[in-house]
């Protein structure tokens, strides 16, 4: 089928995906974009993952202030050249998560780690100890599956890769918008650090 130039540059806008790319999957699609978008989506993820082990020894640190002075934050992102890490899409994304981070913190759900495996292991049992109070009422049978939900509503909260990407929540979480990122840039992209502070935190 033949596809309109404008729907092209539509999912082009939407994915961040080359030209031919985006032909392709709306012919795919029957011309349905969503079912593109999601396609491309998921090619995205498979062309991430091929570039995840390759080393990356260039970044760039984004930062953001608010407004009032009162809420900073820095992020450190890994890159694999310092060709990237001198891109302006490259440092944008980089004050992006910057202003991720900052917009959760402002609202009580700073991110405690980057990938939920960083996650202590005892909070994660404290977590979940709550959470068994909470359906201890329930029939016995559907509580582990309630305690479970629970527990990866809570990754997806307080897990900066796992959290809904706050400037763009169509992109879903910041953990996909970094692979598309990283398909439409070329490299390996890596969150490495952050640090959030506020005034009033305490400091050791």
């Amino acid at each position: 089928m033949e596809i309109d130039a404008k729907l092209v540059m539509e999912l082009r806008r939407k994915t961040g995906a080359g030209a031919m790319d985006c032909k392709e999957a709306l012919k795919a699609a029957g011309g349905d974009i969503e079912k593109a978008k999601d396609a491309l989506r998921a090619q995205g993820m498979k062309e991430a993952a091929k570039k995840s082990g390759r080393a990356t020894k260039a970044g760039f640190i984004g930062s953001y202030i608010h407004h009032n002075g009162n809420l900073g934050v820095i992020v450190e992102v890994l890159c694999e050249t310092d060709f990237v890490a001198r891109n302006e899409k490259f440092r944008e994304m980089c004050k992006g998560i910057a202003m991720h981070v900052a917009a959760k913190a402002g609202g009580g759900q700073a991110p405690l780690c980057i990938t939920r495996d960083k996650v202590p292991a005892d909070l994660i049992a404290r977590e979940r100890a709550i959470y068994e109070q909470q359906v201890a009422d329930k029939p016995e049978q559907i509580r582990g599956k309630i305690v479970d939900g629970k527990v990866e509503t809570f990754f997806k909260e307080r897990v900066l890769l796992d959290q809904e990407y706050a400037m763009d929540p169509t992109q879903g979480s910041v953990g996909n918008m970094l692979k598309q990122a990283v398909l439409s840039i070329g490299e390996n992209l890596v969150v490495r650090r952050f640090a959030c502070f506020s005034i009033g935190d305490d400091v050791e």
